[in-house]
């Protein structure tokens, strides 16, 4: 008889469900699954600030293509929760049946998720600024609100990114690595206070 293959789907997953396997050392999710949430999140505010500018009258194409991207955005996020699960896999699977060299190959395949948060919310950053120079005062609260996660969901996912690179034994990935998350968050934060300072 075969064995059965139990699949589970943790973007379905209510909240109080989620934080709990997040918490659980146990558990298949990891630092990229909570920084996807909290991603989710910052993309959601990214489209609420864009529904109240709507609202107040705002009109115009970069705010429809801002409103549009923000829910793409907000669902590729939620996507991205067991998407970074199924990208440690391979890692797992190293850890249990292979040598160093097995190890060291998966290391990078196992961040790449969390390389594609920082990336998104760098996007989603580059929109609030944007968005909030056009909304009128009652939406910027939102669009602060959504940089601020954006920044702190980058920052979470360039702490897995810098743990893992930090237990390879290729000391030029290590140091590229760390240096282009600080260029990074340069960025980024710099990007979050233009939001935050309207």
């Amino acid at each position: 008889m075969a064995e059965k293959i139990l699949i589970e789907i943790y973007k379905n997953k209510d909240p109080d469900e989620l934080t709990k396997l997040l918490a659980d050392p146990e558990s298949r999710l990891e630092t990229g699954s909570g920084a996807a949430v909290s991603a989710a999140v910052a993309a959601a505010l990214l489209c609420r600030a864009a529904a109240v500018a709507k609202a107040a009258g705002t009109e115009g194409e970069r705010l429809e293509y801002i409103a549009r991207n923000g829910e793409i955005l907000r669902g590729y996020m939620v996507h991205l929760i067991d998407e970074d699960v199924k990208c440690r896999g391979p890692l797992r699977r190293a850890m249990k049946e292979g040598g160093p060299q097995e190890i060291e190959a998966a290391r990078h395949p196992a961040v790449a998720i969390c390389e594609e948060i920082i990336n998104m919310m760098g996007q989603c950053l580059e929109m609030l600024e944007e968005l909030s120079a056009l909304c009128p005062a009652e939406a910027l609260g939102y669009a602060a609100s959504g940089a601020e996660l954006a920044l702190g969901s980058a920052k979470t996912a360039m702490r897995y990114v810098l743990s893992m690179a930090a237990k390879s034994s290729d000391e030029t990935y290590r140091y590229v690595t760390r240096r282009e998350n600080e260029i990074t968050l340069a960025r980024l934060e710099q990007l979050c206070v233009q939001v935050t300072d309207r």
